[in-house]
């Protein structure tokens, strides 16, 4: 591949000149395929995000061009001019999405992008903006619970099973002897085998942890929330359609997510301090304890008491800003806070660490009230939720019928997240144990609730199974009913009933992404259940399931025991393939398309709830494509299509949003396979929903969309047209081409799905009529009132011709 070399040029846009943005989709693609040619050149961009044009075309937009040397450019000597056909470009972004296999360690954060989906699923709703808020600040705290788990989660692995359980005990300290210098059984009189000592030590685990998000955090902050897109322009908030994504600052949550790393960095250390702290205080205070330890504790206690409400203040003060380029940074609190609580925990451990003669572990650390507390915390978040996005729903007026789960799309989801952190860490906490413990005999174990968590997970699983197994039931009575339209479509009677069986087949497993809903709200629902089922036992019996079904019919005894067992090595096995399969979808492109749609919706959101999820690679993206197609339209006084491919379609989308009214009225769209209504439409209705897409095309020059029956991911965008705007939905490709054997092919073809829009001779069609469009004779206008006019370009399909232009 070439790259573009540096140097001095002087040009004179070309008048009229037409430009063609291509944008790849899942999976990505490399320049060299999307513009059909082996010579492509670097423009403009980097090695994450680069615009990329053939070799031929790099100065085909202007005329007269001249270089340093004095040469006139190819634009201005080559007869007939490439001035006379669009210049392709390409936009490659697959790097913001996939890398190196360690990246898949973001996979183990996947509770906090989940969470951070919740916030954007909100329902549409223009008037009640203290309820918006509200569901914002619900989502923030929900996910603040979230990394208050994940870090107690690692307290618990390290200091209560390891530092405090099975160094305290001397067979297990046997068994494992690199903790041989912490038992006091061991090693009698060792300076670390006092067990404030040992607990100051292991807290040094989930402290790293905590730092290491906060990098994370911080280096991701730096690469993507500071990128800052065009300014300048201001969107009126009564404009028809008005949807926050033509919001200056929507791409630009460089503050927010600054103060959300600071209050979940503190919240984290806080965590760590409360687990040490709780400790020592609570040998202090009993019989003998001396007095001005006692002191001392409480007086800690009570600082931790006042950083955990400082932290919620800090999380529920401010929530995005996105009318405006927010450059504040608030820098005495991203700085102080973080710094207040590691100073609160040194002095934990310090205090945790002090002489106390006579203390000795035993038992477990007062986890189960701590576990229990953040369980019911979430619980109520959701069900607050719930409330909230209901309201919002029936406030909307007319709300749309397609809208996932009635406008609970957003709690389902949470609750999701909060089951996913709660199986997560009761089910590392209990394979830690069982490694510690061989012989389950000599070590108390995690927390009762954690043990109890971990156990319901084969229940749900049997709830998913009989789900899948009506879904897919449901798939196959479609099947059969579609035989006798594919073989109407292709006028196949009889025809090849194999064939027309995978063709049957292909389109009714399309139709399951329209069922994900329908398995979002079970899942929610069953977890709710469950989780509160479990809450309830662990603290009605105060014992785990297995022992607390003692004395009950074989049968019950049996069914503990068998769910105990299978629910902590169902949890190690999916923790180790979860990790595999991640790795495997960054570094294989057939995985990566498998579940890259889903990894892509959810990191295609700013993070407004949680800092420590994956990066939003739409913040690098968004304003990549916005800059150049500003920059362009405005140097050339041109106009141009851009093309957009499954998630490439939704950032072409988002990025027509960010333009003047001026710009989007010399921006055609042409996407294909595109998920921007069949996804986000109907869970995010309040970005996408059906009156923000209407402005959309009413602003643009013109938007067509390709669709497949056969497709899972892209879908029509429903969309009607009027004398001005043609409907934006063809009716559906072929998918295959063709059912048997023809001149054109020879061979059978091949069912296509969510790939390969650019065979389907359909697709070079649109493309031309859209191209015609822009075509240099027809100068851009403007109306009185400011909106872009649409006249009718030289060799456009006039109105009523039937080709689907008006």
């Amino acid at each position: 591949m070439e790259r573009a070399q540096e140097r001095a040029v002087t040009a004179r846009p070309a008048a009229g000149a037409a430009l063609e943005l291509l944008v790849h989709g899942v999976g990505g693609a490399t320049p060299e395929k999307m513009l059909n040619d082996p010579r492509t050149v670097r423009i403009t961009g980097d090695d994450t995000a680069a615009v990329f044009r053939r070799a031929d075309d790099v100065d085909a937009d202007h005329a007269g061009r001249v270089d340093g040397s004095g040469r006139a450019g190819p634009a201005a000597t080559a007869p007939g001019g490439s001035r006379d056909r669009p210049v392709p470009e390409a936009y490659v972004w697959c790097n913001l999405t996939s890398g190196n296999g360690t990246r898949a360690l973001w996979l183990l954060l996947l509770p906090f992008m989940v969470v951070n989906l919740a916030h954007w699923m909100r329902p549409a709703s223009t008037e009640r903006t203290r309820t918006v808020r509200l569901h914002g600040l619900l989502v923030r705290l929900a996910g603040l619970t979230l990394t208050v788990l994940f870090v107690a989660a690692a307290c618990e692995v390290a200091l209560d099973l390891t530092a405090w359980q099975c160094a305290g005990t001397r067979a297990c300290a046997e068994r494992h002897s690199w903790l041989g210098f912490l038992s006091p059984a061991v090693r009698d009189g060792g300076w670390w085998t006092q067990p404030g000592r040992r607990l100051a030590l292991a807290a040094a685990v989930p402290a790293a942890l905590t730092g290491l998000l906060w990098y994370l955090s911080h280096r991701t902050w730096r690469a993507y929330e500071s990128q800052e897109p065009p300014s300048g322009r201001t969107e009126p908030e009564d404009a028809p359609g008005h949807t926050a994504l033509s919001h200056p600052g929507f791409w630009y949550g460089r503050r927010l997510v600054a103060r959300l790393r600071a209050a979940h960095t503190a919240a984290g250390l806080l965590t760590v301090a409360a687990a040490v702290g709780t400790a020592a205080a609570r040998q202090d205070r009993g019989p003998g304890g001396p007095a001005l330890l006692d002191v001392l504790g409480r007086l800690l206690e009570a600082a931790l008491a006042a950083g955990a409400l400082a932290t919620v203040w800090v999380v529920c003060r401010r929530g995005r800003s996105e009318r405006r380029l927010d450059r504040a940074l608030d820098a005495r609190l991203v700085r102080g806070l973080p710094l207040a609580a590691l100073a609160l925990l040194a002095l934990t451990l310090v205090y945790a660490g002090w002489q106390r003669p006579g203390w000795e572990s035993a038992g477990r650390l007062p986890g189960d009230l701590a576990f229990g507390g953040i369980a019911l915390v979430q619980g109520a978040l959701v069900i607050a939720l719930a409330v909230v996005a209901s309201a919002l729903y029936r406030s909307a007026g007319d709300p749309g019928r397609r809208t996932a789960l009635h406008g609970l799309g957003g709690p389902a989801v949470a609750m999701l997240a909060c089951a996913l952190g709660g199986v997560m860490s009761g089910g590392v906490s209990q394979r830690v144990s069982d490694w510690l413990d061989g012989t389950g005999t000599f070590l108390p174990g995690p927390p009762v609730l954690l043990t109890w968590q971990a156990s319901v997970i084969p229940v749900l699983l049997i709830v998913l199974l009989v789900l899948g197994g009506l879904l897919g039931r449901g798939a196959l009575r479609l099947a059969r009913a579609e035989r006798a339209t594919v073989a109407r479509d292709y006028g196949a009677v009889p025809g090849d009933p194999a064939r027309t069986q995978r063709i049957a087949r292909a389109r009714a497993l399309a139709t399951l992404t329209d069922r994900a809903p329908l398995l979002v709200a079970a899942t929610s629902a069953m977890t709710l259940l469950l989780g509160a089922a479990a809450l309830i036992g662990a603290f009605a019996t105060g014992r785990t399931p297995s022992r607390a079904a003692e004395g009950a019919p074989p049968f019950v005894q049996g069914a503990a025991q068998t769910g105990q067992a299978l629910g902590s090595w169902l949890i190690g096995l999916g923790f180790l393939l979860f990790v595999t399969w991640g790795r495997r979808a960054y570094k294989d492109a057939s995985a990566r398309r498998t579940i890259g749609i889903l990894w892509d919706v959810g990191t295609f959101w700013p993070r407004a709830a949680h800092p420590f999820s994956p990066p939003c690679y739409a913040e690098r993206a968004v304003p990549d494509l916005t800059w150049r197609v500003a920059a362009w339209t405005r140097s050339t006084g041109g106009r141009l299509v851009i093309s957009g491919h499954s998630q490439g379609s939704v950032l072409a989308a988002a990025a027509a949003w960010q333009l003047t009214a001026a710009d989007r009225g010399r921006v055609a769209l042409l996407t294909y396979g595109s998920p921007i209504e069949r996804l986000y439409g109907r869970w995010f209705p309040a970005h996408f929903g059906p009156d923000a897409l209407h402005a959309l095309h009413q602003e643009v020059d013109c938007w067509r969309n390709l669709h497949r029956l056969t497709d899972p991911i892209g879908g029509p965008v429903r969309l009607s047209g009027d004398a001005c705007c043609p409907a934006v939905d063809r009716e559906p490709l072929a998918d295959p081409l063709a059912y048997g054997r023809t001149e054109d092919h020879p061979l059978p073809a091949p069912i296509l799905g969510h790939s390969d829009y650019q065979a389907d001779p359909a697709f070079a069609e649109e493309r031309e009529l859209l191209l015609a469009r822009l075509r240099p004779q027809v100068p851009h206008q403007q109306s009185r009132t400011g909106e872009p006019r649409r006249p009718a370009a030289d060799g456009a399909a006039a109105p009523g011709d039937g080709s689907g232009f008006g």
